[in-house]
């Protein structure tokens, strides 16, 4: 949906072909690096927007190399862009891999816990030292939205830390409690009367 309705975003900006929106996303998002979508992938959310009446095609041009469709934002476009932005975006915190790997070891026995922390540590220290430093590099005065989206990475990744710290100092704890288990259900058909 994040693509789909950037797209609307941008084509309420000004009509567009597919080339230019994809370059238009990738610098919005921060770089490849931050949001890597590919072209096709642009391409293929432009027809389903088309077929969901939300773009149209509003010409096409040609600059010397193949011809290039021109999508605008239709007015139903506009009305889901706007329920869009009237919608909060709620992060999927509770579905975490590293959380899911750590009950999985616990579960399995098959790796030391204290381990696979130590080394979500690292990788997370490794993250902040690399966000910092291409912090340093912006240049605050052209790149404030960038800046914020760094902000925003070096403090998810401290609290990241924070949270990695509690669970190490709580790991005995957990170790002795039991792990979760299904609510089994009985199988086959009920018993007839």
């Amino acid at each position: 949906m994040t693509v789909r309705n950037a797209l609307l975003g941008l084509l309420a900006k000004h009509p567009n072909h597919g080339y230019e929106l994809h370059a238009a996303f990738v610098a919005m998002a921060g770089g490849k690096e931050n949001w890597d979508v590919k072209p096709a992938q642009v391409y293929t959310t432009l027809a389903r927007l088309q077929e969901a009446g939300l773009v149209e095609i509003s010409g096409t041009e040609q600059d010397g190399g193949p011809e290039k469709r021109i999508y605008a934002i239709t007015p139903a476009g506009l009305t889901e862009l706007k329920a869009w932005f009237a919608t909060p975006v709620v992060d999927q915190h509770q579905r975490d891999e590293f959380f899911l790997k750590l009950m999985t070891c616990l579960a399995s026995g098959e790796a030391d816990p204290y381990r696979v922390i130590q080394t979500q540590r690292a990788s997370l220290y490794q993250q902040l030292h690399q966000t910092t430093t291409l912090r340093g590099t912006v240049d605050q005065h052209a790149e404030l939205a960038y800046l914020l989206l760094l902000d925003q990475t070096v403090m998810h990744l401290e609290a990241d830390l924070r949270w990695l710290d509690m669970v190490e100092a709580r790991l005995d704890d957990i170790r002795r409690q039991p792990l979760p288990q299904p609510e089994l259900k009985k199988r086959g058909r009920p018993r007839s009367r």
